[in-house]
């Protein structure tokens, strides 16, 4: 185990006694390549790291001798392009198992990594590679990625190489061709080179649904927070197989699918989807004997169209999500079809899980369970003062200034002025709207922005979104404020039927009615409007704002 080399205590009594002594240690030269990925070689060389696939029938498993191995090649292979310490790289991968080598490489060298997901355009390549200032790019050979990629590299200056995975490419280095000759001995840099626990590791381009996306950097300490993650939210067990539904471009590849999980001793298992197809993903999960399983509510949401029951689950002791909240009809869908509860997860790209249902209490069904043990959680009013309970507040981290807690971001990478305005005042604000129980159990509401203000009443997009989705015609469905001149705002539903459901004046009523005798009835949706499909971040979280700023422009072009 390596647990017990940055945990003085594993197991805990009860959640009253986790919250209080849970506690990580760590050396000042911290680098999880070396310090995980390496020891773990080290005391068994056929100890299993990740089981791979794909959806052409390709399969590879790698133990943690061969990732040890193969990262030293490919950190040799980086510093022979001149990528040292501080360095930033971006990497373009998808679920491509060279992920994992590259990041535990850089990790290795001490780069800088930015995670980015294929659907990327130029532009968005363009504003990254200049912002972050990235000297090199690694990318699977995807036609769109490489096509974006060739056309952003002449207006980003600082880029010098370009990478591709996979297959090889016509002016481009072939990553598995290129490391085959470097040396797989890779020594623990000294001097300047070496890491610190608060350099710089990962930066994250946050979804944001409005504005430019904002970098947030982690430095070397922050998998070690992502321990709460895996070990007491998802509950993965040692070298037992975990999967987390994740590309690697965002934070909940962190999350679920490399940093906690190998810290814990778990395999990570990876199927490289290249489309979310519910039942070729419940195949793979029945296939391979999964023990732990984590993906967003949108996709429980999508296998419950499956015949779930026709596949053989019963490997998975624990299923959790996290992304958006979970609406309790799904979970109550899925308990019935597997016999486990689904574990809320609550956070952002700026830390590990901030909210969890941990093992000791039960579940209560709707909420985002209680706060993780590494970090001071508050429920702020807008003019700071902790609100009372059964009161909504921002979910607010406190102290971040004097005792930054592992796993929270540190900062705006190269933007000193928004790291001091965001992050070194008395707490970092997640601006994120929550009640808290006399249980201690959080409510989650919604963004603070998405919070809607009718006739006085403040109504959160989720509980309305939970009551719609216990109807059997919608598969998902997003609530928004629509301007009112009366009420000041109303409720409007934007929804996606399931098959088989048309849209009509009949249906609607149907559902206003629902609503009302679900919830509050003055929280009802007096607009409903029909879609294919929902708007979404690259992330797949619903893009709220999206929704009222269409709306917006609709009703000023009514006007005029």
């Amino acid at each position: 185990m390596l647990l017990d080399r940055f945990l003085p205590r594993i197991e805990f009594d009860s959640y009253e006694d986790f919250k209080k002594n849970y506690q990580v240690h760590f050396p000042e030269n911290f680098n999880f390549g070396f310090d995980i990925v390496d020891e773990w070689a080290k005391q068994d060389q056929t100890r299993k790291a990740l089981v791979w696939c794909d959806d052409h029938d390709e399969e590879k498993v790698f133990t943690f001798q061969e990732i040890s191995l193969l990262s030293n090649k490919a950190a040799n292979y980086f510093r022979s392009l001149g990528i040292r310490k501080g360095d930033v790289v971006m990497m373009i991968l998808r679920r491509r198992w060279e992920y994992w080598i590259c990041a535990v490489a850089l990790h290795k060298l001490g780069a800088v990594i930015i995670p980015s997901t294929l659907q990327l355009t130029k532009k968005d390549i363009v504003y990254r590679g200049n912002a972050a200032k990235v000297k090199a790019i690694v990318c699977v050979n995807d036609n769109f990625v490489v096509e974006q990629v060739e056309q952003a590299m002449p207006e980003i200056p600082t880029l010098q190489n370009r990478i591709v995975v996979g297959q090889p490419r016509e002016g481009w280095r072939f990553f598995e061709e290129e490391i085959e000759p470097q040396s797989d001995s890779f020594e623990r840099p000294d001097g300047d080179q070496a890491t610190h626990w608060n350099d710089i590791m990962l930066v994250y381009f946050t979804s944001g649904t409005e504005g430019m996306p904002k970098m947030i950097q982690h430095n070397f300490a922050h998998p070690l927070g992502h321990i709460v993650t895996a070990k007491y939210w998802q509950q993965v067990q040692d070298n037992k197989l975990h999967m987390s539904v994740s590309d690697s471009g965002w934070a909940k590849f962190g999350w679920g699918k490399i940093y906690g999980q190998w810290i814990s001793g778990a395999i990570v298992f990876a199927y490289d989807m290249e489309k979310f197809v519910p039942a070729r993903l419940l195949e793979k999960m029945s296939h391979y004997k999964l023990t732990s399983f984590c993906a967003p509510p949108t996709m429980y949401r999508f296998m419950l169209l499956e015949d779930v029951a026709s596949y053989d689950l019963s490997s998975i002791e624990h299923w959790a999500t996290a992304g958006e909240p979970l609406n309790p009809e799904v979970n109550s869908k899925w308990k019935k079809l597997t016999g486990h509860n689904i574990h809320q997860g609550f956070g952002q790209s700026e830390g590990s899980v901030l909210l969890a249902d941990f093992q000791w209490d039960p579940i209560k069904i709707g909420s985002s369970g209680k706060p993780s043990p590494l970090y001071d959680i508050r429920l702020l009013d807008n003019d700071g003062n902790e609100v009372a309970t059964g009161e909504e507040g921002c979910i607010c981290v406190m102290d971040v200034k004097n005792h930054p807690p592992t796993g929270l971001f540190t900062g705006y990478y190269l933007n000193p002025e928004m790291t001091e305005e965001k992050l070194l005042g008395k707490y970092y604000n997640t601006n994120d709207m929550a009640w808290r129980d006399s249980d201690g159990y959080y409510w989650f509401v919604g963004r603070n922005d998405d919070v809607i203000k009718c006739s006085g009443y403040r109504i959160g997009p989720f509980e309305v979104e939970s009551a719609l989705i216990e109807h059997d015609a919608v598969v998902e469905c997003a609530i928004t404020g629509v301007p009112d001149p009366v009420r000041g705002q109303v409720v409007k539903a934007t929804i996606v039927l399931k098959k088989g459901y048309e849209p009509s004046d009949a249906l609607k009523k149907e559902l206003q009615d629902h609503v009302k005798h679900s919830t509050a009835p003055y929280k009802y949706p007096r607009v409903i409007e029909f879609v294919d499909e929902l708007p979404k971040t690259f992330s797949g979280k619903i893009k709220r704002a999206h929704i009222r700023h269409c709306d917006e422009e609709n009703a000023q072009k009514t006007e005029n």
